[in-house]
């Protein structure tokens, strides 16, 4: 996957504009393909609730914290989640439930491999069996892992992640932009929002006036057990949807970030590509950081050598979507 370019998230000169009006005739084709998909389908309902965790842009929105926050809390209402996703970067197509001792972010993906550790996790490219699978061995309700363009699978809720730094950027479609479906469009078929951090764009009071759907807001907490990184040189490197929101969150725990690598999202590391920075890093005696999300694309011969730097989300209106989730599970039973 290509790192997002820079003129998706900003129009600040006049090649900026130029360009995404250049590729504004292939964003249309792009747009309406997606749309189409809705028309064709049926989506096909499952026995068990679906939750859908997903977003409108091109990765890097948070949905990881969120799915895995929504584990906490489900399970605090006695409820038997599994994880649903398509393990990105990974080779397998499923379904297969992730095992850890056995799987390897370059079988199943990084985000299935930190999912796993929360509740049971399946990869499966066609959703309605993956879900079916998750039912079939206890499932009690399924969170769907970036599933909200899919229209094959019947979601009981539907919940929108948008990163507030950025928003919805130039609000282009794909490749004129980083959306992946006509804004319009996506933003009617949500239940419910969330935005991430700050919000630096707007892009709340742009929801609202759009939808009826809730707006609910959160941001990403360092872990209590992370290195001490306050006032202390460190290296470090991410290849995730924003990597530049890695390096924000390590500014802001106080750490002095010495030197800075920025890789593709999903990219599997080898030796060579960490070469430099490790030796960088080495020679000022200062640790290594990344997310948790690359650390488990690192090589295992170099692990000993990075640190991992986590975080996790924090709810601003944590009885509000749990709320919002029990509302629908009950309007899902008032229906049979």
């Amino acid at each position: 996957m290509l790192t997002a370019p820079a003129f998706w998230y900003r129009q600040k000169s006049k090649a900026d504009v130029l360009l995404r009006k250049a590729l504004m005739p292939l964003s249309v084709v792009y747009g309406a393909l997606v749309r189409k998909k809705f028309d064709l389908y049926f989506p096909v309902p499952m026995a068990k609730p679906i939750i859908c965790v997903g977003n409108l842009t091109a990765g890097g929105a948070g949905k990881t914290p969120v799915v895995l926050s929504l584990v906490d809390l489900l399970k605090e209402k006695g409820l038997n989640p599994h994880l649903l996703t398509m393990g990105y970067g990974g080779q397998e197509k499923g379904p297969i439930q992730v095992a850890p001792s056995r799987d390897t972010a370059y079988d199943v993906g990084d985000e299935a491999l930190l999912l796993v550790e929360k509740a049971p996790t399946w990869v499966s490219h066609r959703r309605v069996i993956g879900a079916q699978s998750a039912i079939d061995t206890g499932a009690d309700i399924v969170i769907l892992d970036d599933g909200y363009q899919n229209a094959v699978i019947y979601k009981d809720f539907s919940l929108l992640v948008v990163d507030g730094g950025v928003g919805f950027g130039n609000r282009a479609v794909m490749p004129a932009g980083p959306l992946r479906e006509p804004l319009n469009f996506g933003i009617s078929r949500a239940d419910a929002f969330v935005v991430i951090g700050e919000d630096k764009t707007g892009v709340a009071d742009y929801i609202r006036r759009q939808t009826k759907a809730p707006v609910l807001f959160a941001s990403l907490v360092p872990d209590e057990n992370n290195p001490d990184i306050d006032g202390k040189k460190i290296y470090a490197f991410a290849g995730i949807g924003r990597p530049m929101k890695f390096k924000e969150t390590l500014d802001a725990a106080g750490a002095l970030v010495e030197g800075w690598a920025e890789f593709p999202d999903h990219h599997p590391y080898d030796e060579e590509d960490l070469q430099e920075i490790i030796k960088a890093a080495t020679a000022q005696d200062a640790p290594l950081i990344t997310t948790v999300k690359d650390y488990v694309r690192v090589p295992a011969s170099l692990r000993p050598r990075v640190q991992k730097f986590a975080v996790h989300l924090a709810w601003r209106d944590k009885d509000e979507i749990v709320a919002l989730i029990e509302q629908a599970i009950r309007k899902r039973h008032s229906k049979k």
